[in-house]
């Protein structure tokens, strides 16, 4: 697999697919797919601090870079656009 070792204060990301079914079992398409603002850390740049591989982040929408590899979506962002982790409690 390819990836991309982003710059210094970036990190590079593969954002979690949209839900596509309501709680309720409504379907949704087009413009009613919300898109995610969450995404699976992949690599670091060198200078980035708190953040490792599989986080998951929260980020500020509008603030990525998309990119495609291997018919995949991924993007690079920069650490001052990301809000926080996703943290799994009991």
């Amino acid at each position: 697999m390819k990836t991309i070792k982003p710059a210094s204060r970036q990190l590079f990301c593969k954002p979690e697919e949209a839900e596509t079914k309501t709680k309720s079992g409504l379907f949704l398409t087009g413009d009613s797919v919300e898109k995610p603002k969450v995404a699976e850390v992949i690599n670091v740049g060198s200078e980035v601090k708190g953040f490792k591989s599989k986080d998951r982040i929260v980020y500020k929408p509008y603030s990525t870079v998309d990119l495609k590899l291997e018919r995949s979506e991924f993007f690079l962002i920069d650490v001052d656009d990301v809000l926080g982790t996703v943290v799994e409690t009991e």
